[in-house]
């Protein structure tokens, strides 16, 4: 990774802003926007001694690519990349655990979109190998709006590894596959607990699935066999906060 990286965003920026905003070496924004949202994060940033540029919109699309920029994008210093360590450190201090893990899952949308599915259901971190798998990209933190900079994401060397050394710790390991005859909704998902999503089309890997202690699957009404893996995961966790009456 890069020492510096770009932020796309208001949410994302905002939300470094409000949690890191050591990170932030500068800011660039649309010259001529005045709302609300883009007020608040100018203000922000400038109580925080952050250097804010306006400029107009062709120098931002320079800057951002292919990317949308929401009319704001902030030159960063690269997030610190978590490892098996801070994973130890979040299960120390969590009572019943709630995890997300994504066996390969390569499109940054689709990783940005679980992140931020992950925030909302209360899950205390996401984890990833780190080589074949997306990562920490700007896009990501674009769409998952914030959550990215809040949502541990950890990756490690070795996933058949980290789930064993997960399961040592009582943690119960559910993976997601089409053909499982054990429906989601009729699985006991209240203890603590860890969800596999596989990647996007091939699913699992074969070691991945051999780690998993039960298998479960989404009954699927319609015509379609499978649904995106954001759009799985977020069903899965979701179904994890019903039970657990969050």
């Amino acid at each position: 990774m890069s020492k510096h990286d770009l932020l796309f965003g208001i949410h994302s920026i905002e939300a470094v802003l409000n949690n890191e905003p050591e990170r932030i070496l500068e800011i660039f924004a649309l010259k001529g926007r005045d709302d609300e949202r883009m007020n608040k994060v100018i203000s922000l940033a400038r109580r925080h001694g952050v250097s804010v540029s306006f400029v107009g919109k062709n120098k931002l699309e320079d800057r951002a690519g292919e990317e949308s920029h929401q009319g704001i994008i902030a030159n960063v210093r690269a997030a610190r990349v978590k490892a098996e360590a801070d994973l130890d450190e979040i299960l120390n201090s969590t009572e019943q655990p709630f995890l997300l893990i994504l066996d390969g899952v390569t499109d940054p949308h689709n990783l940005g979109a679980c992140i931020r599915s992950a925030d909302a259901a209360g899950v205390h971190a996401v984890i990833v190998p780190k080589d074949n798998a997306a990562s920490l990209t700007p896009v990501v933190r674009k769409v998952a709006c914030g959550a990215a900079e809040t949502m541990p994401l950890i990756q490690v060397t070795n996933l058949a590894r980290t789930m064993r050394e997960v399961q040592e710790r009582g943690i119960w390991i559910y993976g997601t596959a089409g053909e499982a005859t054990q429906a989601l909704y009729e699985t006991n998902l209240t203890g603590p607990i860890a969800i596999v999503m596989g990647a996007e089309g091939s699913g699992m890997r074969r070691l991945t699935r051999e780690h998993c202690d039960h298998l479960v699957s989404l009954p699927m009404a319609g015509s379609v066999s499978s649904l995106n893996v954001s759009v799985t995961t977020g069903i899965c966790l979701f179904e994890v906060v019903r039970q657990r009456g969050l």
